[in-house]
């Protein structure tokens, strides 16, 4: 972990060796005052030398200015280092993220995500900024301030060192409690994260069923495990600090014992004794801010270790034969496809489809049958092992194929359509963002939705709002699809695309669909049988498995399922009309 932490100093590492230059003169100048205060005691005072009182104190002085100097300089530039660290791996993690397979998302939510990027990473650009320089300066001055104490008197300097070893073991006996209740206490912040993104995102369904209640009651309960986890947090930090302060504090009844009984055995002088006291105090302060720093110690190294976990995530990757789909003519085919979730129940079992070039297939049945896994498989975003079957495209299998070009060349419509925050004229150009501005227009007139975006004030620059809040689901849904008509895939997936939408709308967007369809290998997933009477063939899934295929009319003719479940939507449409 460590080799990983320092590699992110790399860039920096210029930087950094000024930064630990400014901070060991620091040190350096620190020793300047005891050392002054000895030669005052011993030597200016006693043989009146005052205009060397003078000059010393002024050379004193002008070393504090320098070290001030230097102090902003440290503060500054080393802040900037931390800074810069944290936004190489927000990019670092971020890059990583969006490489991420769908199974990785359905296993971590949002919020926690975002605790990773924003939170845990800025303890780790503190400590990546404070940790170099309190370990440099801390130990310089402590290896400085024993040599000295040593050259005043190493039996005194002894005697007092001996209370180092105490403060070792009570360090680290403390240290392992403190490491485990900060780790509980991030955990515990993500779950206040996750909960008001969940909470925030679902706003509108919170209150159209006035569950504000019970969403503040989560979000308490959430709350209540971070305070229980802080505060087992800060009781391990409190007797970290106390126990370790306790120890220092020690340090300061041997100097007076000690150091008192070699002034009255004359073994060493008032003005030496004096020195010792400065100078032991020099030394106490670093040990002090070690101790002080094994706080931002186990938040960073605590940050640092999540933002690992979601980089050891294992991305999405290209097989090592990959190669890129072009030309593409639109033939699929699925040959004994079966799949399952982790392992779980079978989702898919011995799935054998073949649609070609131009055609159109509509799989139909009840939810949880497998529909939209089938839609999922096909761009790649669940991977099929070599046992469970092979997806062809023109003949070739999407396991050897590039996923960027494959998915470069598929273009998918779904019931629930997401839109970025941004304008209209952002959200269409997702679909490809080199397009023109005459290339959106023509999309969005084959969508349906240009007219409407001229009667805006702002036209194509009208801000949606997140997730298009601004906009009516018809809209929306004819926004997602002049996307689709900029992207000019191959291959389309329609995945329910119309069962939200209300009859008047659902005609608009079936016009948009059916032009979009043109000339595409499509796949179609139906809630609405009436929208998929001139599909080429139907296909019904049930339980993973496909019970019926052919023409609307042959299955009609057929009388099974297929030919019930449209009687039935017939029936419901004659009872509303």
């Amino acid at each position: 972990m460590l080799k990983r932490f320092i590699y992110y100093y790399k860039p920096h590492k210029k930087m950094l060796a000024l930064d630990m230059l400014a901070s060991l003169l620091i040190s350096v100048i620190g020793m300047v005052y005891p050392i002054v205060t000895n030669k005052m005691l011993n030597i200016y005072i006693p043989e009146k030398m005052y205009t060397t009182i003078v000059a010393a104190g002024l050379i004193v002085l002008a070393l504090y200015i320098i070290r001030m100097a230097l102090r902003y300089f440290v503060q500054y530039y080393g802040h900037v280092i931390g800074v810069k660290m944290q936004s190489q791996m927000r990019q670092d993690l971020f890059a990583h993220l969006e490489k991420q397979p769908f199974r990785f998302y359905d296993n971590h939510e949002t919020g926690r995500i975002m605790t990773r990027i924003t939170s845990d990473l800025f303890e780790v650009s503190e400590l990546a900024h404070h940790g170099p320089e309190n370990l440099l300066i801390s130990s310089v001055m402590i290896i400085l301030s024993f040599v000295y104490l040593v050259m005043i008197d190493p039996i005194l300097t002894l005697i007092i060192f001996a209370c180092v070893p105490i403060l070792v073991v009570v360090t680290l006996h403390f240290r392992k409690a403190m490491s485990r209740a900060f780790d509980d206490r991030r955990k515990s912040n993500a779950t206040i994260n996750a909960a008001v993104e969940s909470s925030v995102t679902g706003i509108r369904v919170t209150k159209a069923y006035t569950n504000s209640k019970r969403e503040i009651e989560k979000f308490r309960e959430g709350d209540r495990q971070f305070v229980d986890a802080s505060r087992r947090a800060y009781r391990a930090m409190a007797m970290f600090h106390s126990s370790t302060a306790f120890v220092t504090d020690i340090f300061n009844v041997f100097i007076l014992i000690a150091g008192g009984l070699f002034l009255y055995a004359g073994r060493i002088s008032f003005g030496d004794y004096s020195t010792f006291i400065v100078s032991v105090n020099l030394f106490i302060n670093p040990v002090n801010t070690l101790i002080g720093f094994m706080e931002q110690f186990q938040n960073g190294v605590s940050g640092f270790k999540r933002f690992l976990e979601i980089m050891d995530a294992e991305p999405e990757k290209d097989a090592p034969d990959a190669e890129n789909l072009t030309d593409v003519q639109g033939v699929i085919e699925f040959r004994n496809v079966t799949y399952a979730y982790d392992d779980s129940k079978e989702v898919l079992h011995d799935i054998n489809l073949r649609l070609e070039k131009g055609r159109k297939l509509a799989l139909v049945g009840p939810s949880g049958g497998g529909k939209t896994t089938l839609c999922h498989l096909l761009p790649n975003f669940y991977k099929l092992e070599e046992q469970d079957g092979s997806i062809l495209i023109d003949g070739k299998d999407i396991r050897h194929l590039t996923m960027e070009s494959l998915r470069r060349n598929i273009g998918i419509v779904q019931q629930d359509v997401f839109l970025f925050v941004g304008t209209i004229r952002e959200n269409i150009l997702y679909g490809r963002p080199d397009a023109t501005q005459e290339e959106v227009y023509e999309a969005a007139r084959r969508a349906n939705i240009h007219d409407y975006i001229m009667t805006l004030e702002k036209g194509y620059d009208t801000e949606i709002g997140e997730r298009g809040v601004k906009l009516s689901g018809g809209q929306k849904q004819r926004l997602s699809i002049a996307r689709v008509f900029l992207k000019n895939p191959a291959i389309l997936i329609l995945d329910e695309a119309t069962s939200a939408l209300d009859n008047t709308t659902e005609v608009l967007i079936q016009q948009a669909l059916d032009e979009l369809c043109k000339g595409r290998t499509t796949l179609v997933v139906a809630h609405r049988l009436s929208t998929i009477r001139n599909a080429d063939e139907i296909a019904v899934v049930i339980g993973g498995r496909i019970t019926e295929r052919g023409t609307h009319q042959e299955l009609m003719e057929a009388g099974g399922t297929y030919s019930q479940l449209y009687s039935l939507q017939f029936r419901e449409n004659d009872f509303f009309e």
